[in-house]
Formats: C-alpha cells, sequence, structure tokens
C-alpha cells in the first residue's frame, strides 16, 4: 500500500517530465531538419524530412507520435549519427553507474564513520578533524578537486591515469573526486543524527543493561538515526546518476553525462530529449527506492 501511493505520486511527475522534454524541441532555437541536413540542402530534402519526422502535423498529434515512441522503448535518432538513442543510453549509462557506485561506495565508507565518531567524541580532535574535512568538502566544486587530483596524483605523483576509462585504476580519481561532497554532507547528516539519538532514554537504558558501546552505537542509535542518512544517500544517488557531468567530462569517463554534454555541444536536441527523459525517470526511481528504505528502517513511515 505504501509502495503504491508513492508510485502513484510519481506518475504524475513523470507525465511533467515527458511534456518538457517534447517541448525541448521548440524551445530550443533552429530548424531542427535545417540541423540535420546543413543550410545548403534543397527544399525536397527538407520537405520530406519535416514529413518523416512528423514536424508537419498539430502540436497535439506531434505529442501523441513522441510519447507513443517512449512508452515502446524508442526514443528517436540521433541527428548528428543517426544512431537510435536508446541503444547510446544503454552503452552508456552502465559507465556512469560504476561511477556512481564507486563514488558511493567511498562516501559511505568514509562520510559515515566520521560522523559516528564525531557524535561518540564530541569537541574532540577527531570531531574538529571532520567537522574540518566538512567544510572543505562542501567548499570545493567537483570540478577543482577533479583538477586537483589530476595535477598531484596523476601529473605529480603518477600513481594513476588522468583520465579514460579501462581497469580500476581509472575510477579512482573520479570516483574520488564525485564522493568528495557526499563525504561531507554525510558526516555531518550522521553527526547531528547520533548526537540527538545518543542523548535518548532507550540508549541510556541500553548502557544501564550493560551492553557494550559498540552495540549501543552500532545496534541501537546508528539504526534510529537512519531516516536522515537515508536522505542524504537517496539524493546523493540521483545526483550521481544524473548529475556526473563535470566529473565525466574532466576525467574522459564515457558515461551518460559525458553524452549529454557532447549533445548540448552538438545540438542534437533527440540525443538531449531522451537523455534528459532517462535520467528524470532513474531519479523517481531512486526517490521511490529511498523511501522503501525508509518505511524498512522505520516502520512508522508506512503510517
Amino acid at each position: 500500500m505504501f509502495f503504491a501511493r508513492r508510485l502513484a505520486l510519481a506518475v504524475p511527475t513523470l507525465a511533467g517530465v515527458l511534456v518538457v522534454t517534447f517541448l525541448l524541441l521548440y524551445v530550443a532555437p533552429g530548424d531542427p531538419v535545417l540541423e540535420m541536413v546543413g543550410e545548403r540542402a534543397d527544399s525536397a530534402t527538407i520537405a520530406r524530412l519535416r514529413a518523416e519526422l512528423h514536424l508537419d502535423d498539430p502540436l497535439p498529434l506531434q505529442f501523441a507520435h513522441y510519447a507513443g515512441g517512449v512508452l515502446r522503448g524508442d526514443l528517436g535518432r540521433s541527428y548528428i549519427t543517426g544512431r537510435a538513442i536508446s541503444a547510446d543510453i544503454a552503452e552508456r549509462f552502465p559507465k556512469t553507474m560504476l561511477l556512481a557506485v564507486a563514488a558511493m561506495a567511498f562516501a559511505v565508507a568514509t562520510g559515515i564513520p566520521l560522523g559516528i565518531l564525531s557524535a561518540r567524541y564530541p569537541g574532540s580532535w577527531i570531531d574538529r578533524i571532520a567537522s574540518l574535512v566538512a567544510y572543505l568538502g562542501v567548499s570545493f566544486p567537483v570540478y577543482w578537486v577533479g583538477l586537483v587530483l589530476i595535477l598531484v596524483v596523476s601529473v605529480m605523483l603518477r600513481w594513476l591515469p588522468p583520465s579514460g576509462y579501462g581497469g580500476p585504476r581509472y575510477l579512482v580519481l573520479p570516483a574520488l573526486a564525485l564522493g568528495s561532497r557526499s563525504v561531507a554532507f554525510l558526516s555531518r547528516v550522521t553527526r547531528s543524527a547520533m548526537l540527538e539519538v545518543l542523548g535518548s532514554d532507550f540508549v541510556r537504558t541500553a548502557r544501564a543493561k550493560g551492553l557494550s558501546e559498540r552495540s549501543v552505537v552500532l545496534h541501537h542509535a546508528l539504526r534510529n538515526a537512519l531516516i536522515p542518512i537515508l536522505t542524504v544517500l537517496g539524493l546523493d544517488v540521483g545526483y550521481y546518476l544524473t548529475g556526473s557531468i563535470l566529473t565525466e567530462t574532466i576525467f574522459s569517463w564515457p558515461g551518460l553525462g559525458r553524452y549529454v554534454v557532447n549533445a548540448i555541444s552538438r545540438r542534437d536536441l533527440p540525443a538531449i530529449q531522451g537523455s534528459v527523459l532517462f535520467l528524470s525517470v532513474v531519479f523517481v526511481v531512486v526517490n521511490l527506492l529511498t523511501d522503501l528504505a525508509y518505511a524498512k528502517a522505520d516502520p512508522r513511515v508506512t503510517l
């Protein structure tokens, strides 16, 4: 029932995204047919292409044709390469997913322990170091972190390749750059949530029963502090999967973000439309999964 309610709320959101992506064709300046064939094409070729693309049909019929293609999994074809947009997305999205998983693993393995230690020892040197890491992570933009990592780790120390796609060595730097901001947010949110929970009556009762501090912190306090942490994780996963454009561009990572940048630079409207629609669906799905994680972590959420 809980999932059904959330799914029902997602339907109008997806419908709105479908309308907006369709209107991109008309908001963008220029004629899409001229973008395909160039300014020197003859009028007969232009007229034939406009008919094939249904651009001469009334606007409602054009939208019906576009929506029908989307429902069939047909996102159109690139103006530049002629390839199916769905095939390009299927080829590039797994690479973006790989980068997102690596960045999230780094953020979780670093940010949550820092937040727990900060809450367990407030005011200590550990707390001060975690605060410094958080301030630096929030202050420095991803592209700056990426360029510094390339300069120091790749150019000066020659430990890792500066860019490209290949084995695990190519994944380290972009994952660190993409996950650096999440480390800051996760550590601060975890600290705040844990401080609130550690002062609760049930935590004092658990300690009075003689439970070890490790059991109190990890099994009792952390579980009850998961809701705000899951919120940050859900937003970050959506950001990784939909907003890794700068990271993929800096490190020449052949993912979906870089594909969108290339489509924008070449004014490839079908590629932009298909990518925006697909990434919007991904973001909605991630939000649905986050809601399910809420219900798993705290059954009261379903009430």
